[in-house]
C-alpha cells in the first residue's frame, strides 16, 4: 500500500510522457483519417452517389462511412492476436501504414461522374480497410499506455489516449474549414474537398517516424521473457467461457453504452444541424469544433477522477443522464440555430393523411425500392426535405393528402398515367405551402459570439462531456479487466463491436428512424435506448476495476 501511495505522488517520468505523447499522436493521426470521411459525408454523397435522390444518398453515404466500422471486429481479431503474439509496438506501425495509405488515396479516387459504379465501390473497398486497420489501433494504444502507467494512475495516463478520438475530429475539422475558407465554398465541393485526404499523406510520415521511437511494453516484455505468453490467443480468449462471459459484458454493459453516446455527442450533432435544422455547413463545423476544444480537457478529469472513486460510477453516470437529456437538447438545439423552423413546426404542424394500409415501411437502405402509394411518396418526398411531419390515419380508400397548418394539398398515385404531372405539382404545392407557413429553406446565419451562438455551443459541449465521461475511463477498466497474455485481443473485441457497430451505424439507423417516422427527434431513441441497457446490465453485472494490479491479473 505504502509503495502503491508512493507511486501514485512521483510525477510522471519522461519515458512515460514519450510513450504517452507518442502513442496518443499516432492515434490522433489515425483518426483524422477515419473521420474525414464523416465530417465530408454531404460532399461524399454528392461526388460517389450523385444519382440517388438526396435521402437515399444520405442513407448510402452514412452506410459507406458505417462500412469502416463494420470490419472492426474483424481487425481486432487479427491485429489482436498479433500484439498478443509478437508484440504492441510492431502492430502499431502495420496499422498506421494501413490506414494512412488507404486514406492518402482517396484524394486520388475519381468520382461517380467519371468512374460510375465503380468509384462508389472502390471508395467503400478503401473504406474497409481504414476500419480494419482501426480494429488494431485503439486495443494496442490503450494496452501499451496502460503498461507503462503505474499503479493508481492508469485512468490518467490512458485517459490521454481517450482524447485522440476527439483531437483527431478537431483537426479533420479545422483543415477541413481552412481549406473551404481558402478556396471557397463551390470550389471546395466540386474538387478542393480532396486536399485534407492528401494532407494524410504528411500525416502518415509523421506517424510511422514516431512509432518508431517507441519500444515494447514492459509488462509484455517481462511476460515473454518469462514463457507464459499464449500461444493461442483468439482461442484462449473467445473458446472459454471464463473470459467469454467477460467479453460479452465488456460489450453490453460498458461499450455499446459508451458508443452510442460518443457517436451522438460528436457526428449525430453535426448531422442534425445540417441535415434537419439547415445549417450551413462551416457554422456547423465551427461550433462542434468549438465544443471539442470546451470539452476534451475533461477526458483527462474523468480519466484522473477514475483512479479516485472508479471507473463503473463514472461510466454509468454518463451513459444514465444522456439517455435522460437528449431530447431536451435536441429540441434546444432547434429553438437556437433555427428558431424560424421552430416557429413554423408549432404554427403550422405537417400532417400526412391517409388510408393506413397505403403506408408502407419506406426505409430505402439499398436504394432500390420504389415508391407507388400516395402515403409513401408524400412521406418520401417530406423525409427528402428533412422536415418534421406527423401521420393520422383516414378511411379505408381515402387518397393521402399533406396538411401544412390549415392549407391540404392532395397527393397522387404514383401508378397513374399522369403520374409525372401529378408529382411535379404536389411537389410545387408543398413547397410554396412550405414557404408561406414559414419553414425555412436554410437557417439564418447564427452571428459569431452571438447569444444563440454560445447557447448552442454550450449545449454542444455539454454533450461533449457526456462523451468524457463514457470514455475518458473506458481504456483502463477494459485494460483492467483480462489478462496480459491475451488482454490486446480480449478488449479490442468489446471495444470495436461496440463502437465498430452499436457507435458506427448510429448516423445511418437513426436518420432511417426519422426518415420512416417523420420526427425529426425520433431517431433519438436508438441511443436511448442502447445507453439504457447498458446502464442496467454494467450496474447489476459489472464491477469496478481501478484496484485491479495488472502485473498480477496474469
Amino acid at each position: 500500500m505504502d509503495k502503491s501511495m508512493a507511486v501514485n505522488e512521483r510525477p510522471m517520468s519522461t519515458e512515460e510522457r514519450k510513450v504517452i505523447f507518442a502513442s496518443s499522436l499516432g492515434t490522433v493521426f489515425e483518426w483524422y483519417d477515419f473521420y474525414l470521411f464523416g465530417v465530408m459525408s454531404a460532399i461524399i454523397g454528392a461526388q460517389f452517389f450523385a444519382p440517388l435522390d438526396s435521402a437515399t444518398r444520405d442513407i448510402f453515404t452514412l452506410l459507406a462511412f458505417a462500412a469502416g466500422f463494420a470490419v472492426r471486429p474483424f481487425g481486432a481479431l487479427v491485429f489482436g492476436r498479433l500484439g498478443d503474439l509478437v508484440g504492441r509496438k510492431y502492430t502499431f506501425l502495420v496499422t498506421i501504414l494501413l490506414m494512412g495509405l488507404s486514406t492518402f488515396v482517396v484524394a486520388f479516387l475519381p468520382n461517380y461522374a467519371s468512374w460510375g459504379l465503380a468509384a462508389p465501390i472502390c471508395l467503400i473497398a478503401l473504406r474497409l480497410l481504414q476500419g480494419l486497420a482501426l480494429g488494431g489501433e485503439y486495443g494496442g494504444a490503450a494496452t501499451y499506455v496502460a503498461e507503462h502507467a503505474p499503479h493508481g494512475k492508469r485512468g490518467a495516463y490512458t485517459a490521454w489516449i481517450q482524447t485522440t478520438a476527439t483531437v483527431g475530429l478537431m483537426l479533420a475539422l479545422m483543415v477541413i474549414l481552412a481549406t473551404r475558407t481558402y478556396v471557397g465554398e463551390q470550389q471546395f465541393n466540386d474538387f478542393y474537398w480532396r486536399i485534407p485526404y492528401a494532407v494524410s499523406g504528411i500525416l502518415l510520415i509523421v506517424s510511422i517516424w514516431i512509432r518508431l521511437q517507441l519500444s515494447e511494453s514492459p509488462v509484455f516484455a517481462r511476460m515473454k521473457a518469462e514463457g507464459k505468453g499464449s500461444k493461442a490467443p483468439l482461442r484462449e480468449s473467445f473458446g472459454q467461457w471464463k473470459n467469454l462471459k467477460v467479453v460479452i459484458l465488456a460489450l453490453i454493459g460498458l461499450t455499446a453504452g459508451q458508443a452510442v453516446v460518443w457517436y451522438t455527442g460528436q457526428f449525430y450533432t453535426l448531422f442534425f444541424l445540417q441535415s434537419f435544422l439547415k445549417v450551413d455547413g462551416p457554422t456547423a463545423n465551427i461550433l462542434i469544433a468549438v465544443a471539442l476544444i470546451l470539452g476534451t480537457p475533461f477526458f483527462i478529469v474523468f480519466g484522473s477522477l477514475s483512479d479516485r472513486i472508479g471507473r463503473k460510477p463514472i461510466i454509468m453516470a454518463g451513459c444514465v443522464i444522456a439517455a435522460l437529456t437528449y431530447f431536451p437538447l435536441f429540441n434546444a438545439l432547434t429553438t437556437y440555430a433555427n428558431p424560424k423552423l421552430q416557429a413554423a413546426i408549432q404554427k403550422s404542424p405537417i400532417t400526412v393523411v391517409s388510408d393506413p394500409a397505403n403506408c408502407n415501411l419506406i426505409l430505402n437502405l439499398t436504394g432500390t425500392a420504389k415508391f407507388t402509394t400516395a402515403c409513401d411518396l408524400s412521406r418520401t418526398f417530406l423525409a427528402n426535405l428533412g422536415v418534421n411531419y406527423d401521420r393520422v390515419n383516414a378511411p379505408a380508400g381515402t387518397l393521402a393528402t399533406v396538411k401544412v397548418g390549415d392549407k391540404t394539398i392532395s397527393a397522387y398515385d404514383g401508378k397513374a398515367a399522369n403520374a409525372k404531372e401529378e408529382k411535379a405539382r404536389f411537389e410545387k404545392e408543398v413547397k410554396e405551402a412550405l414557404a408561406q407557413a414559414g419553414y425555412p429553406a436554410k437557417a439564418d446565419p447564427i452571428g459569431t459570439f452571438s447569444f444563440n451562438w454560445w447557447v448552442l455551443v454550450g449545449i454542444l459541449t455539454l454533450m461533449v462531456i457526456y462523451v468524457t465521461m463514457v470514455y475518458g475511463p473506458i481504456a483502463a477498466m477494459l485494460v483492467e479487466l483480462f489478462p496480459t497474455r491475451i488482454r490486446y485481443s480480449s478488449m479490442s473485441l468489446p471495444y470495436h463491436i461496440g463502437n465498430g457497430w452499436f457507435g458506427g451505424f448510429l448516423p445511418a439507423i437513426s436518420f432511417s428512424v426519422v426518415a420512416a417516422q417523420g420526427n425529426i427527434y425520433s431517431g433519438l431513441w436508438y441511443p436511448i435506448v442502447i445507453a439504457s441497457i447498458t446502464f442496467v446490465i454494467g450496474m447489476l453485472f459489472i464491477k469496478d476495476t481501478k484496484d485491479v494490479d495488472i502485473y498480477q491479473h496474469d
